[in-house]
Order: C-alpha cells, then sequence, then structure tokens
C-alpha cells in the first residue's frame, strides 16, 4: 500500500526548515548507504551536530502527531531518519532498503517515507519512481507531502536537471509487521470514522471499534 498525506508540515514549519537548511552542512549520502547502494547513490545529507538531531525530532513530531500517517504505519520506531540535498545532476539509483538498519540497535524496515521539503517547481526531475510487478510510478508531491511506501519496493529518484531537491526520508518499524494486515487495519479504520462522522456513535460503530481492538490484540508485536 502506498499512501500520500498532504499537509504533513504547515507552511510556518516549512519556513523554518527551510531557512536552518540554508546555513546548514551537508555531507556526501554515500556515508550512509549499504555497500552496493553506495555504486548508485549521488546525494547529500545533513551532517551529523546536535542542531541537525534537533531538525530531525522536528520533524519526527509532525509524522508523530498526523493520524493518517499513524493508522497507515502503525509505527513502533519511526528511525534513522535522514535529511537529504540533491542538487544538478544528483540522483540515487535503482535499490531496495536496507532491511535492518542499526539506529539504538538493530530495526526493522517495514515502510520507508519521504517527506518533500521544498516546491516541486524548485527543481526539474528528481522523481521519486517506485516499481511495481509491472509498472513503474514516479511522485514528486507538494512542499509538506509525504508519502508511506513498503520498504520491500525497488525504487529510485530520477537526476535533478536543474535547480535543488530537498527531502527528509526515514523508516518504520511497525506494530503489525505484514503489510496485509495494515491495510486491513487501514481499511476498518477509515469505515469506523466515516461511520462516526455520518451517524455518530452507533451500535455498528462499537462493532467496528471492537474488531479493530481485538485484530490489533491479535496482530501487534
Amino acid at each position: 500500500m502506498i499512501v500520500c498525506i498532504p499537509d504533513l508540515l504547515t507552511g510556518k514549519e516549512l519556513d523554518y526548515l527551510e531557512k536552518a537548511l540554508s546555513v546548514a552542512d551537508f555531507a556526501d549520502g554515500r556515508l550512509t548507504a549499504g555497500w552496493h547502494a553506495k555504486l548508485v547513490k549521488q546525494n547529500q545529507q545533513l551532517s551529523k551536530t546536535p542542531d541537525t538531531e534537533a531538525l530531525k525530532d522536528f520533524v519526527r513530531k509532525a509524522l508523530k502527531r498526523n493520524p493518517l500517517f499513524q493508522a497507515v504505519a502503525r509505527p513502533r520506531a519511526i528511525h534513522s531518519l535522514l535529511i537529504s540535498r540533491y542538487q544538478e545532476g544528483m540522483s540515487y539509483g535503482r535499490h531496495v532498503d536496507n532491511a535492518l538498519m542499526k539506529s539504538s540497535g538493530f530495526l526493522r524496515s517495514d515502510l520507508s517515507f519521504t517527506i518533500f521539503l521544498n516546491s516541486p517547481d524548485a527543481y526539474e526531475g528528481g522523481e521519486l519512481v517506485i516499481e511495481g510487478a509491472d509498472s513503474e510510478t514516479p511522485y514528486k508531491l507538494a512542499a509538506g507531502s509525504a508519502i508511506v511506501y513498503p520498504s520491500t519496493s525497488l525504487h529510485r529518484v530520477d537526476p535533478v536537471v536543474s535547480g535543488e531537491r530537498l527531502v527528509a526520508v526515514g523508516w518504520v518499524q511497525s506494530l503489525v509487521r505484514q503489510a496485509e494486515r495494515r491495510e486491513i487495519l487501514f481499511d476498518l479504520v477509515t469505515a469506523q470514522r466515516s461511520l462516526f462522522a455520518k451517524e455518530g456513535k452507533t451500535d455498528e460503530f462499537d462493532l467496528l471499534s471492537k474488531s479493530i481492538a481485538n485484530l490489533l490484540r491479535m496482530w501487534a508485536e
């Protein structure tokens, strides 16, 4: 399941990040890539400083407060967050994300996310392309929007032809490991909220709530 989340970050938050990143130091992105991803990774990442950690926490808070992200991801941990910059000619070739990432101990990557930090008009090219079984789909979202997708997917970032692409990327170890189970829960929660909006707390709403809670008891790790 691939889900786009509009307005994850507010305009005020984007302005704050843009100002902070305009004076920040960036390092070679290959420093955080796996041995085979290093061959195709050509970008820059925010250097590790106390200010960097504060910026990452700023982004994490936005993810934690967003109900759509929470319903899609069911996060146990949001980890390994990076802020990346792509300038003219930079790209990230076809790859799959590491299954385990060392962030305060090894954590699984069940879901990947990209948060777009600047306008798509600020750069040409630079699409995130996610491959399916028989097709591929490019994504270039509005500033402040995010996309959440399975970490099992092959994907790439096409070359930036001009301008500068700024994104925050990271991974989720979910409370519900299996993707099909997360999708079932997401569909049920969507139906639950729609029913409540139309009719309030009915008997049917209570039965849906009971089923969601009991499935979580069965499936959560």
